[in-house]
């Protein structure tokens, strides 16, 4: 069975702009070893910081972008809202994701998330980590 996995929007934003084990972990979504679980708030949210003026990208290369991760992602819609990291309620939509979708692992470079550890039987992980579980063959 394909472990189901959230990408936090850092893992995205960077898989999209730089190499680095946020690219090869996004890659491998989309070679289908994971399945890739995302909502329309983490979508809107990869959208919005993809258009910040300092990453240079354009709309077209943004829309282009979030077509190729949203064809091979599931898209869930969580029912319910979590209340657990109170510093940043925003990664609370990344929780919600990984709840809804019955994901195994949520990966992030967020230190609020990476701090839980777990959310029920949910993993956070950091890139790295996470590789030390699924090593990559990719160079």
């Amino acid at each position: 069975m394909v472990p189901k996995i959230v990408l936090d929007t850092n893992i995205i934003v960077s898989a999209f702009g730089w190499k680095g084990s946020p690219h090869q972990v996004l890659l491998r979504c989309l070679k289908g070893d994971f399945q890739l679980y995302l909502s329309s708030a983490l979508l809107r949210e990869i959208s919005r910081v993809l258009s910040y003026p300092k990453f240079g990208f354009n709309q077209s290369q943004i829309d282009e972008f979030i077509a190729l991760i949203v064809e091979s992602a599931a898209i869930v819609e969580p029912n319910f809202t979590l209340d657990i990291v109170s510093a940043d309620p925003s990664d609370n939509r990344i929780l919600e994701c990984a709840a809804a979708g019955g994901c195994r692992y949520i990966v992030t470079g967020d230190t609020h998330l990476l701090k839980l550890g777990t959310l029920q039987d949910i993993q956070i992980l950091a890139p790295d980590a996470f590789f030390a579980l699924y090593p990559t063959d990719l160079a």
